[in-house]
C-alpha cells in the first residue's frame, strides 16, 4: 500500500529552500534510543548527549521526551524524534523557558502550538495506522495547519514526505522561517485551503489535522490512500472536541471515537 503513495513529486512555488547552514541529526534508531535513555537512568553519560542545561542542550529535550513516556507514548520513531527537534526554535523569544513544558503556547494569529504530549499522541496514532511502531517510515503525509511548523518538522523525521498546508500567511512565512535552517528536503508547506486537502500530492498514507471542525472534509477522505489513516480534532453535538480516527479500508471507512481534546476550529479560505 505503502509504494502507491510513491508517486512523483509535484512542483509548486512553496518548495522550502534549502540554502541555510545545518540540518538536524536524523533520528536515532529505536535500539540506540532504547540504550541511551536505559544508559542514563542508570546514571551513565550517553555519547550523544549534548553537555550543559540551556534550552539548546539534548538534556533538556530528553527530560521532556522521559515525561512523554511515562505519559504512555510508546513509539521508539516519534520519541527520537521529539528528543531531536528543538521546540524551543518555533516559539516567540518571550515564551521560549516555557518551551519544554507540556502546555500549548500562543505563536501568534490566534493560533497555538500543540501540547507536547497532544502531538506526540497524534503523531504516534497515525504511524499506528500502518503498524509501524518498532520500525519503519510512514509513506507521504498530509499536514492540515502547518502553525509554527514544530509539527511538521517532527512529521518529517517519521515520514518519507510531507506536506503542510496553512491557510493564514503570516503563519507560513513564519514556519518558513522556522524551518529553513533545518534544510528539511522532504518537506514542503504550501500556502492554501487546508479544508480542500492538497490533490496534487495524493494519495497520502496519513493525514493529520491540527484544526477540528463539524465534519471530517471529503476532501481528505478522497485524498486518503486506501489502508491510510485521518487523525483529526472533530466537533461533537455537544459543541466540544474529539480526537477522531478514521482508517480507508476496502470494506469501507472505519471511524474511532477517541479522548477529548481542545483545538482552534478548521475554517476554510486563505488569509
Amino acid at each position: 500500500m505503502e509504494q502507491a503513495c510513491m508517486k512523483p513529486r509535484p512542483s509548486f512555488p512553496a518548495k522550502l529552500e534549502t540554502t541555510a547552514p545545518k540540518a538536524p541529526k536524523q533520528p536515532l534508531s529505536s535500539k540506540t534510543w532504547a540504550a541511551q535513555l536505559q544508559a542514563q537512568s542508570k546514571g551513565v553519560a550517553s555519547p550523544t548527549q549534548a553537555s550543559g542545561l540551556g534550552l539548546d542542550s539534548a538534556t533538556v529535550r530528553e527530560n521532556m521526551v522521559r515525561k512523554l513516556m511515562d505519559q504512555g507514548v510508546e513509539d521508539p520513531m516519534v520519541l527520537s524524534a521529539l528528543g531531536t527537534i528543538e521546540r524551543h526554535r518555533f516559539i516567540d523569544s518571550a515564551l521560549v523557558n516555557q518551551a519544554y513544558e507540556d502546555t500549548s503556547l500562543p505563536i501568534g494569529f490566534g493560533q497555538t502550538i500543540s501540547k507536547p504530549n497532544v502531538v506526540a499522541r497524534m503523531i504516534e496514532l497515525l504511524r499506528q495506522g500502518r503498524n509501524l511502531m518498532i520500525t519503519g517510515k510512514l509513506g507521504r503525509v498530509l499536514e492540515i495547519g502547518t502553525g509554527c511548523g514544530y509539527q511538521a518538522a517532527l512529521l518529517s523525521m517519521v515520514s518519507k514526505e510531507v506536506y503542510s498546508i496553512e491557510r493564514i500567511q503570516g503563519l507560513h512565512l513564519k514556519a518558513k522561517d522556522h524551518l529553513r535552517p533545518m534544510r528539511l528536503p522532504n518537506l514542503h508547506l504550501i500556502l492554501g485551503d487546508g479544508m480542500l486537502g492538497f490533490p496534487d500530492g495524493a494519495p497520502y498514507a496519513g493525514i493529520i489535522a491540527a484544526a477540528g471542525g463539524d465534519a471530517i472534509p471529503q476532501a481528505w477522505l478522497d485524498q486518503l490512500d486506501m489502508g491510510g489513516r485521518i487523525v483529526a480534532p472533530m466537533a461533537m453535538a455537544d459543541g466540544q472536541q474529539s480526537l477522531v480516527v478514521i482508517d480507508k479500508t476496502p470494506s469501507g471507512l472505519q471511524r474511532s471515537l477517541l479522548e477529548p481534546v481542545h483545538f482552534v476550529p478548521l475554517k476554510s479560505g486563505v488569509i
